[in-house]
């Protein structure tokens, strides 16, 4: 039975990261949108079509990861899934083609995650975005952790 993995964080919590690791151990496909969209779109997370353009690629790589969990590939989206609701809808969408899911949740600190932040902003970048600091806060008010139910592997439920 193949695997979805929901990479579940804000940025700089360390998703893409383990996502690499896991790319390898678990012998999966990495989509990490983020990538795809500052080497198309550059950095423009401060500009007015950044979230529809963040949208399409998501959309995209959804498709790419569902026909690729069909064919029996274990599938990583580096999606941050800051919400339930978008966990639980990616957990069902997996579930419908056959696959069983997981979360990997990184919990950092809000002082870390801000650390981080500074210092990959210091850096230039074709693989992620530089985000203002009022921004950042802002994403940490809507993030919803995930509940410890939300940590277990589905599987025997989905078979």
């Amino acid at each position: 039975m193949t695997t979805l993995h929901l990479m579940v964080g804000l940025p700089c919590s360390g998703k893409t990261t383990l996502a690499r690791q896991l790319e390898v151990e678990r012998s999966a496909l990495r989509l990490t949108p983020d990538e795809w969209h500052v080497r198309l779109f550059g950095q423009d997370v401060e500009t007015s079509e950044h979230d529809a353009r963040h949208g399409l690629i998501e959309a995209l790589l959804w498709d790419l990861a569902a026909r690729s969990l069909v064919l029996g590939i274990n599938v990583i989206l580096d999606f941050g899934f800051w919400v339930r609701e978008e966990r639980e809808d990616f957990r069902q969408r997996a579930k419908e083609l056959g696959a069983s899911s997981e979360v990997h949740f990184l919990d950092v600190t809000e002082e870390e995650l801000l650390r981080r932040l500074a210092e990959r902003n210091t850096q230039s970048s074709e693989r992620v975005f530089h985000i203002p600091v009022e921004m950042m806060k802002s994403y940490m008010a809507l993030f919803q952790a995930p509940t410890p139910d939300e940590w277990e592997r589905r599987e025997e439920e989905y078979a």
